[in-house]
């Protein structure tokens, strides 16, 4: 085989799924239920976007970013839908990464891959940095502490010496998922029901306040506004997808993930709306400081009972959706690099099973190990914004594979079929590059460093380790 002929070799779906669970030393264990899938792809997207990101979209679109939301949950359906006849055709824990190796080759699955560990790992140490700001933020309204500022910096920040209450929620975290799949999903499931019920919370006290007024003029800034704001709060919707890492530990992974991936895209939907519409009652768009949105909902929460006690609950929910988010995107990331160390492309050491927990232990720590160092010693920045376009790059992946599989493999089992196919995957790849071309310039240049560096480590390791290569060596 040529050289090309090797980096474009795919590898059959039906061997993807004869592999799923196989690890060395032990398989993974099918605990998760539907209902503990959908609450996954739940914590991983309903992180602090909410409760920050709508102080910044709502002087861009004034009320109308309400239809923002609307907007962005439609541009991400398109690649949810994608992402649901995937996972119920390849129900494997390699998401984007294993459906790229079966439809359009080895060095675009490794593409894909080293994306989701460029977003997974930053992000997850950027929501960890938060973590330690609204700790101390709910610690000094509750008991009037505050927590030394040596301990919640990063060097370089000012006061900063080590973040630990950053790394202190990763190793909390790394304690929970090295008990098992199962014990990782009750917990996430008491942390989503805690946030959403506070967000619920939230919306009961902001109607107390509501004020029909405060929606018009609607659209103040037309419909340049209303899209502006869209492209801001639709990475609030990133994350819809965590449900697809789990697809060798779901009880019945060909119809869950499907109703999971969309599920949980709904709930998210609902609850953003929901929010959307009494924060403006409660407040006049135009007093919304884009300035100041850190502490938006619970100085709203505030403004709307004259006291602080309702802010203090909110500023809860806001530690209580980080600690989810953290968990759920470290869980996705172990799972991915589990299926990338099966296939040869990284070290087996990846893959290796505890006996009895069956979870891949060294993988987890090692996860734990690099993000606690990123949060803990990095002053992240916005850098963590620039791992949205790796996100964005695998959604498209994704969209482009549900083409290629359907005309490559009609004959496969679909639990889930895309409706009104082809336009829809042909729309989510099309909404991917427009939203990415909206992005910074910096953000491209992190992003090609990054690809550098991941061609780099595949044909210094991926490319001659291959199981797949070998077979043809």
């Amino acid at each position: 085989m040529t050289l090309a002929q090797r980096l474009f070799r795919t590898k059959p779906a039906d061997q993807i799924v004869a592999e799923g669970g196989r690890g060395e030393g032990g398989e993974l264990r099918r605990t998760m239920t539907l209902w503990q899938l959908t609450l996954f792809s739940v914590g991983a997207t309903l992180g602090t976007g909410i409760f920050v990101i709508l102080g910044q979209a709502v002087p861009k679109a004034g009320p109308a970013v309400v239809l923002s939301f609307v907007l962005a949950a439609i541009t991400a359906l398109f690649s949810a839908l994608s992402y649901a006849e995937l996972a119920g055709t390849i129900p494997v824990s390699g998401s984007s990464y294993s459906y790229a190796y079966a439809t359009l080759g080895e060095i675009v699955a490794w593409v894909a891959g080293w994306c989701l560990m460029l977003e997974y790992a930053v992000s997850v140490a950027a929501v960890a940095v938060g973590w330690g700001q609204y700790l101390n933020s709910f610690l000094e309204s509750l008991f009037g502490w505050e927590l030394p500022a040596a301990i919640i910096g990063a060097p370089g920040q000012e006061g900063g010496v080590v973040n630990l209450t950053a790394i202190l929620i990763v190793v909390l975290c790394t304690w929970l998922l090295l008990r098992g799949a199962s014990e990782s999903a009750t917990a996430n499931a008491v942390f989503v029901l805690i946030k959403v019920v506070v967000l619920v919370f939230f919306c009961v006290v902001a109607f107390t306040a509501f004020r029909a007024g405060n929606f018009t003029p609607f659209a103040p800034m037309g419909v340049a506004g209303i899209t502006a704001a869209a492209s801001q709060v639709f990475f609030s919707y990133i994350g819809f997808d965590a449900a697809s890492t789990a697809g060798e530990e779901a009880k019945n992974p060909r119809r869950d993930l499907p109703l999971a991936i969309i599920l949980s895209l709904a709930i998210v939907t609902a609850l953003y709306v929901l929010v959307a519409v009494a924060a403006i009652g409660a407040l006049p768009w135009t007093e919304f400081d884009p300035e100041s949105t850190e502490a938006v909902l619970s100085q709203l929460a505030d403004l709307a009972t004259g006291s602080t006690w309702a802010g203090l609950i909110v500023s809860f929910g806001a530690s209580i959706a980080i600690a989810s988010v953290v968990l759920t995107v470290m869980y996705g990331q172990t799972r991915i690099l589990f299926a990338m160390s099966r296939d040869g492309l990284i070290p087996r050491v990846f893959q290796k099973v505890h006996p009895r927990h069956q979870v891949p232990v060294a993988n987890t720590l090692i996860v734990a190990t690099f993000i606690s160092v990123l949060a803990g010693l990095v002053p992240l920045g916005q850098l963590a914004e620039a791992t949205s376009i790796g996100t964005l790059f695998a959604f498209a992946l994704v969209n482009i594979g549900v083409l290629v599989l359907r005309y490559r493999r009609p004959d496969l089992p679909r639990s889930f079929r895309t409706p009104l196919f082809p336009a829809t995957p042909v729309l989510g790849t099309i909404f991917c590059g427009l939203v990415m071309a909206g992005l910074a310039g910096v953000t491209w240049v992190a992003f090609g460093l990054w690809m550098l560096l991941g061609f780099a480590c595949y044909f210094l390791y991926g490319y001659r380790k291959s199981r797949l290569n070998a077979e043809v060596l």
